[in-house]
């Protein structure tokens, strides 16, 4: 075995990896359940955003349990108004799960071109400009 190969993996193993992408559906899907029923726009039911608190400026997640509470009403132009990154990001995190069960039903590593070092350094940028842009009075649609 080189230096940089996984060891051979178990029927365990291979198991865990099987179920991996349900486990962490079920997760996704009972946070989700519990923001939506939960309602964020209430004061005292989650603590505030660190960044926000300390800095007064909006961090790229900030609204995002409030996109998520609408998307759980079916509110879909209030949940892109309260974080259009995060909700523009969903379709790609879907299709990334996907590819993940396939992945996982062969039990082969997941590959894909959305997760070339060139796309995630791409992505990184959009997510440093728009916590920039969030926060001068020019980009006040973006603010939760």
């Amino acid at each position: 075995m080189g230096r940089f190969e996984s060891p051979p993996m178990t029927r365990a193993g291979h198991r865990r990896a099987r179920w991996s992408p349900y486990a962490v559906l079920a997760g996704v899907i009972g946070a989700a359940g519990y923001v939506t029923m939960v309602d964020p726009n209430h004061p005292g039911h989650y603590p505030t955003c660190p960044f926000l608190a300390v800095t007064g400026y909006y961090c790229p997640g900030c609204g995002t349990l409030r996109m998520i509470h609408a998307i759980g009403h079916g509110h879909l132009t209030e949940a892109f108004g309260r974080n259009p990154l995060a909700f523009a990001t969903l379709p790609f995190l879907a299709y990334l799960w996907v590819r993940w069960v396939s992945a996982a039903r062969r039990g082969r590593p997941v590959r894909s071109r959305i997760l070339h070092p060139a796309v995630i350094i791409g992505f990184t940028v959009v997510i440093l400009v728009y916590w920039v842009v969030r926060n001068l009075p020019a980009g006040r649609a973006l603010a939760p």
